[in-house]
């Protein structure tokens, strides 16, 4: 029991740490095909989302802003950007919600790829709760999957 609780304590204070530690990439998208349906524009995404970031102590490392529908695969910035998480550049996103990232299945398995092999360990969304669990990845895709219609 007693070697339970310091496992238990040291993988608390591991994740703690790297709480801290994380880099994260703040990604805000505004689809460029139908404006009057946008819920939030980029600036406002922006606001609300460095305001979470204070809030949940993330340390953002970098911005990407994209105008561009994500209904396909093949956004240039969206793809630079997990091409950065790829290399080890960050190790999170901070986006409004999951169809910020993705609303086609390439992209959204793309994410769920890079979370699978550890590239990506954490998303962070101030409307939409996931954890890097199998419980987390199964809501994350059934996201996605709305997103998409």
């Amino acid at each position: 029991q007693i070697s339970e609780t310091f496992f238990a304590l040291r993988a608390k204070n591991l994740q703690l740490k790297y709480k801290y530690m994380a880099k994260f990439f703040l990604y805000a998208r505004k689809s460029t095909d139908e404006p009057d349906r946008q819920i939030l524009s980029i600036e406002a995404q922006i606001t609300e989302l460095k305001e979470f970031a204070v809030k949940e102590q993330l340390n953002i490392v970098q911005t990407f802003i994209e105008s561009q529908t994500a209904k396909e695969p093949g956004r240039p910035i969206f793809n630079d950007m997990l091409s950065q998480i790829e290399k080890g550049k960050a190790e999170g996103i901070l986006a409004w919600h999951p169809d910020r990232l993705a609303r086609n299945s390439v992209d959204g398995g793309r994410i769920i790829y890079l979370i699978d092999s550890g590239k990506i360990f954490s998303l962070k969304f101030p409307t939409f709760w996931f954890d890097n669990t199998p419980q987390g990845k199964f809501m994350l895709n059934i996201a996605f999957g709305q997103s998409k219609y």
